[in-house]
């Protein structure tokens, strides 16, 4: 009984002192994510005076908010190029979204062809889609803008959305293919034996059980549209329909560069992804994990 007791206090003292090292890996790994976010939200809460200022200032004693009405055009220090961060959100926000919806459709469908119906070279045309994402993606930039050129879809919202959704489709068709896959066919069965055509089957029992999946494909098409640069900075080159990052690159002058106003922006381009990671994230997991486990 000593020998039990004096083992499971050293188990403890074990157990405690690998919690403590858990916690400070975790604070650092915090304190690393973090605080490139508090010094943008700090910075653009100041001047451009106080950001320039030697030393640094923590914590700004006076919040500044010129800098986002700056950037959308509101207010006497609104820039010329500022202004026009309103509509790159709003451009944003159509281009991800459209990406979104036009891509989970054709998971969804293109996906559940795979997994359930048996036709020539399905394996190999299966393989082939996913082969597409070790393809290096800017090495079809030019022949994709050639593309566009030609259907003369450059600066338009359906040239992006199509080239968004060319290549978020693998990973959203790779998620829900594993989810359909992880669905007992038995169910199916059933509901086939009982009358119902395959669209029936397809929309009323099918789409409602795999419903986490679509909302995590849903979700992380969205936020790789969202995060996307070097794609709309190439086809769109009008204020009508560059996205949010291209028009913060716009920010910076030849000559002066507002570290106060882009900081500002950094943090209205980055809020969006957040809130969406921070109150969806179980959604996210929910989907993979759902479609892992069979």
């Amino acid at each position: 009984m000593g020998a039990t007791a004096e083992l499971t206090r050293r188990g403890r003292r074990g157990g405690d002192r690998y919690r403590w090292v858990r916690r400070i890996g975790i604070s650092v790994l915090l304190l690393w994510s973090l605080f490139p976010v508090y010094w943008a939200l700090n910075t653009s809460l100041q001047t451009n005076a106080q950001a320039q200022g030697s030393p640094p200032t923590w914590f700004p004693t006076h919040l500044v908010f010129s800098n986002y009405e700056a950037i959308f055009g509101v207010g006497p220090s609104s820039a010329a190029t500022s202004g026009g961060i309103g509509r790159a959100l709003l451009n944003s926000s159509i281009e991800s979204l459209g990406a979104t919806i036009l891509t989970l459709v054709i998971a969804v469908v293109g996906a559940y062809a795979f997994a359930r119906l048996r036709f020539r070279l399905r394996g190999v045309l299966f393989y082939v889609v996913l082969a597409t994402l070790t393809l290096p993606v800017y090495a079809t930039l030019i022949p994709i803008y050639q593309i566009l050129t030609t259907l003369h879809l450059v600066n338009t919202y359906v040239g992006i959305i199509f080239v968004y959704t060319s290549g978020f489709l693998p990973l959203a068709m790779w998620i829900m293919y594993n989810m359909f896959q992880a669905l007992p066919a038995s169910i199916e069965e059933a509901a086939a034996i009982d009358g119902a055509t395959t669209l029936q089957i397809f929309r009323r029992i099918v789409l409602p059980i795999v419903r986490p999946g679509m909302a995590a494909a849903a979700i992380i098409t969205f936020l790789f549209g969202w995060g996307q640069f070097i794609f709309p900075l190439v086809l769109s080159s009008t204020n009508s329909t560059q996205p949010l990052t291209v028009g913060l690159s716009a920010l910076a002058g030849r000559h002066v560069v507002p570290y106060t106003m882009i900081n500002a922006g950094a943090i209205v381009a980055i809020g969006v992804p957040a809130l969406i990671v921070f109150f969806l994230n179980r959604f996210i997991v929910d989907g993979i994990v759902a479609g892992s486990v069979k």
